[in-house]
């Protein structure tokens, strides 16, 4: 399988490899009975459904995906905090030196009735917003200037990152359980998460739900 979703402007989420299938889900719940399926049947599935029903997560925990994802600092700040049965190895601004993309947005709206976080709808673009996004643009070029020039001038590429805007674009594989990637779909696929970052998890579940149809039907119904 060979899969890349694009993302935002230039961002994606990329498959690079899994270990395991529906059967594997189902072998693991029944090796209680020391009982092995060696060909996925109409009773597996009903077994799926069972165990995600049930919330018996330990055999969805088998199944391992990686994928390679290219998103804003901010968004992978906000995906790294799902730490249960994923580990991280991210592209080092203390090793890579050239100049990174940024991020620029489809701006929203501040929340409405009080809320704290969140946006309400995308903002329409007009004359009297134009200086603001414009500005937006310069700083960000600005930013990267400042980062060339300190690394011109000799200063450690760890020092000199710091200049660097949120909406960096960084890299990384993300290694995880099938179980943990549905808890990210389901946290960060909500209307309610950031939609930056709901876009990555709606382009994480089209990628899993290929590999693991039945799992992933039954976990995350609603991506089918």
């Amino acid at each position: 399988m060979t899969e890349k979703i694009s993302v935002l402007n230039t961002g994606h989420v990329e498959y690079v490899s899994h270990m395991g299938d529906d059967l594997t889900v189902v072998n693991a719940a029944r090796v209680s009975f020391n009982v092995e399926s060696t060909e996925f049947k109409d009773r597996d599935a009903k077994l799926i459904n069972y165990l995600a029903k049930h919330k018996h997560w330990t055999p969805f925990a088998h199944p391992q995906i990686t994928l390679r994802i290219k998103a804003p600092i901010f968004v992978r700040t906000q995906l790294f905090k799902h730490k249960v049965g994923f580990v991280e190895n991210e592209v080092s601004r203390r090793y890579v030196t050239h100049l990174p993309e940024v991020y620029y947005p489809q701006w929203r709206n501040a929340p409405t009735d009080g809320a704290k976080q969140g946006s309400s709808g995308f903002k329409a673009y007009d004359d009297s917003f134009s200086d603001c996004n414009r500005a937006y643009m310069m700083a960000a070029q600005e930013c990267l200037i400042v980062y060339q020039m300190l690394l011109d001038k000799g200063v450690a590429p760890e020092q000199a990152r710091s200049v660097l805007p949120q909406g960096t674009y960084t890299e990384w594989w993300w290694t995880g359980s099938l179980i943990g990637y549905s808890r990210v779909f389901h946290q960060r696929s909500d209307t309610h998460a950031q939609w930056e970052v709901q876009q990555y998890a709606l382009a994480i579940g089209e990628i899993i739900q290929k590999l693991y149809p039945q799992s992933w039907q039954a976990l995350c119904p609603v991506t089918t």
